[in-house]
């Protein structure tokens, strides 16, 4: 029983660091965000009407939608989008142009992601680094080169994996909410009856009074929950009783007494609209206080860096990327991944949103698309999960995703109104990333159309070669194939160059599914094609790390015997040529020719043996 708390309260602290880093952050600079726009009129009653809206907005997305709805969406115990694409898509399995769509729909939603994941570290550093403009004036002009220093050393720093530091993330974390808190209490004891904005009724009477300010404003408000998809996203590493625990027990008391400390604070003292947070804090308090929060930005955008590395090596498995280079940084935690590209490619576009927009205020204006789209998307997809997947009654669906829907839809419409004050940054990046997906997927389809035109079937093949069979040699031959039944051509190339065949030859497929885990037991199908001959079907769900040799030891005592000393394994490498005609535009043909030559080794990415592989290679066209 104690071993069990102690695991709860290990998971939950690791929650509190991992998951809600981000969110924990809005603090720096959503209230000043609101106020400091112009557009609110700064009295007592709205300080009110802001203060319960900024609670109200935590407790209904947060709480609510992703703490007590959402969660409940798990793929086999995994979350984020990517699951929830998959539960949707395999829910409406029996409607092709449905699923099609929702499949779009969520592909269009993780590319976002990437949007988010740029302007997410660039506003948290930035805003923590501004801290010193608060300290002394003569730091103005030291907070972007500081801010960069940082982020390149945050960058610089993935290679060598976060499980040296990432102990440290929940302590710290921890104590940044501590502080939160006691800064709010702070200030709140001077003015009490701030409380009261916890009542609804502050929020709908500010509605009410300035319908047209409050519909602008949505979009600065929407700050105070950046982060909250990650509630879904980190279900696997956590589970879904530490995310609420630490949510309710930790994050929500703490954000709440910060944003009405600062409520309390603006009562008093106006003027200190103009940085809040850092106004809250004694003078003696403030090196610290920036020292922290810089520690707990920087622990923010390591879990969204990490993110962005987990979703790609999903992505990747789903069949819309080609493969990339991808590290393991630990021997233990296979989910400890490093990609270079995505990490450098993440950086370069971290450094052009900070040296592009020069402070948090104007990033604030680029953030809010991004994430409120994902959050409307994860809505509908929610809906078609309940509906279809777990089977509910209509209006109970309508009623459960309905009023989130309404909710998520009218935060969009308000950040669409900053679109060209910097909106269009992260739906820039979105949109180029979306564009690199459907491109690869489309390519793919094409390519493998063509391979299977000019397929000739594997069993005719090898009664025509057994009729007057070659030399046999000794081990065993591996050949990948897109299509199970077709002859690879890496084949027909070795028996034209080498002609001999191996003692034993294995015809191997590899299928990515859209499902988190595929266990050992359904890992690998194989059946006999006689005279020594296999066809391997081997299946790896999009959270698993493909390990072709491992998979492959699992045939033996199955009437196929292979050693790994003497496997080799057949390879084709295509070069695309793009050809005008049917199919997609000459530049996406041009750009899959490009991604397809770029694309990391498929024996790097299959796990196997460099001494041990041999690619043949050959020219298609598209």
């Amino acid at each position: 029983m104690s071993a069990s708390k102690s695991s709860l309260a290990a998971l939950t602290l690791g929650a509190i660091g991992v998951v809600y880093g981000d969110i924990g952050t809005s603090v720096l600079y959503a209230v000043k965000e609101v106020f400091g726009s112009g557009h609110v009129p700064f009295t007592h009653s709205n300080v009110y009407g802001i203060l319960s809206i900024f609670f109200w907005t935590l407790t209904t997305i947060v709480s609510v939608k992703y703490v007590v709805l959402v969660l409940r969406a798990d793929n086999n115990g995994e979350g984020g989008l990517i699951a929830m694409l998959a539960l949707a898509s395999q829910a409406v399995l029996d409607k092709p142009r449905l699923r099609q769509g929702l499949l779009a729909v969520g592909i269009f939603g993780t590319s976002l992601f990437y949007g988010d994941g740029v302007i997410t570290p660039a506003i948290s550093v930035l805003s923590a680094v501004e801290g010193l403009e608060v300290v002394s004036p003569a730091f103005t002009g030291y907070v972007i080169p500081l801010t960069l220093v940082v982020l390149f050393c945050l960058f610089a720093l993935q290679k060598r994996g976060t499980g040296g530091i990432g102990k440290f993330f929940g302590p710290i974390t921890l104590l940044w909410f501590c502080t939160l808190a006691v800064l709010g209490v702070a200030n709140i004891v001077r003015h009490p009856e701030i409380l009261g904005a916890l009542s609804p009724h502050h929020a709908l009477g500010f509605i009410f009074r300035h319908p047209g300010i409050t519909f602008i404003i949505l979009g600065a408000v929407v700050l105070c929950v950046t982060g909250a998809e990650a509630l879904y996203a980190d279900l696997g590493h956590f589970g879904k009783k530490p995310i609420r625990l630490a949510w309710f027990s930790v994050v929500m008391p703490a954000l709440t007494l910060n944003y009405f400390g600062q409520g309390a604070l603006l009562l008093d003292n106006p003027d200190a609209i103009k940085n809040p947070f850092f106004l809250m804090a004694p003078d003696w308090a403030l090196l610290p206080l920036v020292a922290l929060a810089t520690m707990a930005t920087v622990i923010a955008s390591q879990a969204l860096i990490t993110g962005a590395f987990s979703v790609t090596k999903q992505v990747i498995q789903l069949g819309y990327l080609p493969r990339l280079n991808i590290q393991h940084t630990s021997v233990r935690e296979t989910g400890q991944i490093y990609i270079p590209f995505v990490n450098w490619g993440l950086f370069v576009a971290i450094v052009l949103a900070v040296v592009l927009f020069r402070s948090s205020s104007n990033l604030a204006s680029a953030y809010g698309i991004a994430v409120t789209l994902d959050m409307l998307i994860t809505t509908v997809l929610t809906f078609f999960v309940i509906r279809y997947g777990w089977k509910y009654p209509l209006a109970l669906c309508l009623a459960a995703t309905g009023w989130f829907f309404i909710v998520d839809l009218t935060f969009f419409a308000s950040n669409m109104l900053k679109l060209f004050a910097g909106g269009w940054f992260p739906l820039m990046i979105g949109g180029g990333v979306f564009t690199l997906m459907m491109t690869w997927k489309q390519g793919r389809h094409l390519l493998n159309d063509k391979l299977r035109a000019d397929a000739i079937d594997l069993r005719s093949f090898l009664e025509a070669v057994f009729v007057s069979p070659p030399a046999r040699v000794e081990g065993s031959a591996v050949f990948l194939t897109a299509e199970p039944g077709t002859v690879p051509n890496a084949l027909l190339h070795n028996l034209k160059h080498n002609k001999v065949l191996h003692e034993h030859n294995l015809f191997v497929t590899v299928r990515s599914h859209e499902v988190p885990w595929i266990g050992l037991d359904k890992r690998v199908e194989i059946e006999s094609l006689g005279h020594h001959c296999w066809q391997v079907i081997v299946h790896y769900g999009f959270k698993n790390d493909p390990d072709l040799p491992r998979a492959l030891e699992q045939i033996r005592g199955r009437g196929c015997e292979m050693e790994p000393m003497s496997t080799s394994y057949f390879l084709s490498r295509d070069t695309v040529i793009p050809t005008i005609g049917s199919g997609m535009a000459q530049w996406r043909e041009k750009l899959f020719a490009q991604m397809h030559h770029n694309a990391s080794a498929a024996a790097d990415f299959l796990n196997l043996p460099n001494n041990s592989v041999v690619e043949l290679g050959s020219k298609i066209e598209i």
